[in-house]
């Protein structure tokens, strides 16, 4: 047996700890001595180890007992232990997302001041036909949009691949709010023929000719708020209000290298 010190050191945790558990009942010594001294077994090493993992999965403590005394074997602990560091993993990354956000945001904030209004050009985008998928996004923050638009131009690569159609441009994506306030999103390649033969989620559009404030946006897309804001102001300044949907052009996308990546802006716009 070994005293309440030794086994906070072979288990590696604190006395108070133990000392905690005890009083809630979820870990108690195995014998108390004439004294009052607590003792415990190796055996309850074991214990241990599954409330310090589960407790820092964020399992409440109230929770790490329901399970113990629920008589769970090691391998259907191990899958809840599992599904549970996906959920922190996921957190962690949603996490992070925001982060690069706020990020952006300060660098936004920080050059405003310096931002020119000469990098934008008038020009006319010529009538183009597409083949897209969409879905259905809750706004148009970048945490929002991301994890619904970038795994859909695998997807319908692979069904113009299957179809034996080649993109013929590169990837477009366009936005336009719903009823509800949510956002439909838009992933389109151009085409040069009629249809999507065998993929019937796939539609075929033609997106019309229009006259676009167009800016080129080098680097990531979290960090697209300062080139929004400079053909915002430019918008404003040349007295031009946005007339059609938004779209953006990804003229170099290399998959894991987000700095190389540029990508042209086009807001629809009329003279107010």
């Amino acid at each position: 047996m070994f005293t309440i010190g030794d086994f906070a050191r072979l288990g590696q945790v604190s006395v108070r700890m133990l000392r905690h558990y005890d009083g809630i009942g979820l870990l108690q010594p195995a014998r108390v001595d004439s004294n009052g001294y607590r003792r415990y077994g190796a055996h309850q090493l074991a214990r241990l180890n599954r409330i310090v993992a589960m407790k820092d999965l964020g399992f409440t403590l109230e929770q790490v007992g329901s399970i113990l005394d629920g008589g769970l074997g090691p391998d259907e602990l191990r899958g809840m232990l599992r599904l549970r560091r996906a959920d922190l993993e996921a957190e962690v990354a949603a996490a992070t997302t925001r982060l690069a956000g706020v990020e952006a945001r300060l660098r936004l904030i920080e050059s405003e001041n310096g931002m020119p209004h000469t990098e934008v050009q008038l020009k006319h985008v010529p009538a183009i036909r597409v083949a897209e998928l969409t879905a259905v996004a809750e706004g148009y923050d970048p945490d929002s949009i991301g994890p619904v638009l970038t795994p859909l131009y695998p997807e319908l690569h692979c069904r113009l691949a299957a179809a034996g159609v080649e993109p013929a441009g590169p990837a477009i994506a366009y936005y336009e709010t719903a009823s509800d306030s949510t956002v439909l999103v838009h992933a389109a390649f151009p085409i040069s023929g009629d249809g999507v033969p065998g993929a019937d989620d796939v539609r075929v559009v033609d997106l019309p000719a229009t006259q676009a404030a167009a800016i080129v946006h080098n680097g990531p897309m979290d960090g697209v708020m300062a080139s929004l804001q400079v053909l915002a102001g430019w918008l404003e300044a040349g007295g031009y209000q946005p007339a059609g949907l938004h779209r953006e052009v990804y003229l170099h996308y290399a998959e894991g290298d987000p700095e190389t990546w540029v990508t042209e802006l086009q807001a629809p716009v009329v003279a107010q």
